[in-house]
């Protein structure tokens, strides 16, 4: 196959987009961080949509949102400045890196990003290496005397293709940040945390059969929120506003920086306009007082938690296990196969900040899964490597 590429449409992507969620055995899964809404939202960057186009035919045949994020470099006399960019293809490429064109399809692409005066290609394909299961993981927990990563667990699933890309990628002049500490290295998460919709054959998991994988403390929660009139209902655009009061509360209560409420507002257009069921908003209510928030993106049959927020009272009502049980629920009625709660970090050490993380969603009886991580491609290693050393300090 002889392949070209060039940038495509927004209407071209979203159709490949389209055509390879449908596929019933497609190499990798498409983020929804590789949709072009995903880069209406990203105003301090600039978004392209770039293919790769079967020569003849004119067919596409793989896709990428490329996000350029440019850095000033100023020349020896300090002025003018140059720009040069990084470019960022956040969960992607959407591509098949196992087929026998994947090593000139990425020749192409690097190609192409040179010319927009890239200093460094960075990619994060969503292909799976390794998956522990809930019962792997808890049985490491209480065996291990802290200290222990996924990483020197044995997984239940390795996929030796996967790791086969791993190495012609190092051969080929790509590397890859080994983590450390958190896990937390990527832009995006390395590790994610899953809970799968059908069994190995493909077979739609019966939702009993899903709450039965549930720890006893998940199920009990979900029915005591039941039993307390906890309602969760769909919410819309204008309930933003009152889910953007509560997730502020969040930020406070968690320590993070919330986004303005004008981000989750183009979210939803941008994400609306794209397709109606990209994503939906879900309200937690106790006697008509919101107590709980979530968005949820789904893109194909893959669902992801994206967002949530609590209020800071109330909170033995156990909202949010009512609305995660309902996003699930909703999310196995639409026919998606993984529901997605997003990252983990690597350590299952119980005395670590960030062992809540896993812990709250090892309760799901879903799995760890660890996908290929992100890559770099140094176009300017000089100013690669400063870029490192930005990074590092941040």
């Amino acid at each position: 196959m002889v392949l070209r590429v060039r940038t495509l449409s927004r209407e071209e992507h979203v159709a490949f987009i389209e055509e390879r969620t449908a596929e019933k055995n497609a190499a990798t899964s498409v983020s929804f961080l590789q949709c072009p809404s995903w880069g209406d939202l990203k105003t301090d960057w600039r978004a392209e949509s770039v293919g790769w186009v079967e020569d003849a035919s004119g067919e596409v045949v793989g896709a990428a949102l490329v996000l350029y994020r440019d850095v000033p470099i100023p020349k020896r006399d300090k002025l003018p400045f140059l720009r040069r960019s990084l470019a960022y293809l956040p969960e992607g490429p959407i591509l098949d890196l196992t087929s026998a064109d994947a090593g000139q399809a990425l020749k192409l692409l690097v190609a192409h990003l040179r010319k927009r005066r890239a200093f460094t290609v960075k990619m994060g394909p969503q292909m799976v290496s390794r998956r522990w299961t809930s019962e792997t993981l808890k049985k490491a927990i209480a065996e291990t005397e802290g200290g222990v990563r996924l990483k020197d667990i044995k997984p239940d699933f390795e996929d030796p293709t996967a790791l086969s890309i791993i190495e012609k990628l190092r051969a080929t002049g790509w590397s890859r940040k080994e983590s450390e500490g958190a896990g937390f290295g990527d832009f995006q998460p390395r590790y994610v945390f899953q809970l799968p919709l059908v069994d190995e054959s493909g077979k739609p998991r019966t939702l009993e059969d899903i709450q039965k994988g549930f720890n006893q403390l998940w199920r009990r929660n979900i029915k005591k929120a039941d039993k307390n009139g906890v309602e969760v209902t769909l919410g819309g655009y204008d309930d933003l506003a009152e889910f953007h009061k509560i997730y502020e509360v969040t930020a406070v209560r968690d320590h993070f920086t919330p986004r303005p409420l004008a981000y989750f507002q183009r979210m939803w257009k941008a994400m609306e306009a794209e397709n109606p069921n990209r994503l939906r908003l879900y309200l937690a209510r106790h006697e008509g007082e919101l107590l709980a928030a979530t968005t949820l993106v789904t893109v194909g049959d893959h669902a992801w938690y994206s967002y949530g927020a609590s209020a800071d009272h109330k909170r033995e009502l156990r909202p949010s296990n009512a609305i995660q049980w309902r996003m699930l629920s909703d999310s196995h009625a639409s026919g998606c196969k993984v529901y997605d709660l997003r990252g983990i970090s690597d350590t299952l050490d119980p005395n670590d900040h960030l062992f809540g993380l896993i812990q709250f969603k090892l309760g799901t009886g879903g799995q760890a899964v660890e996908y290929l991580g992100e890559w770099d491609y140094a176009l300017n290693p000089v100013l690669h490597r400063a870029f490192e050393m930005y990074m590092a300090r941040r």
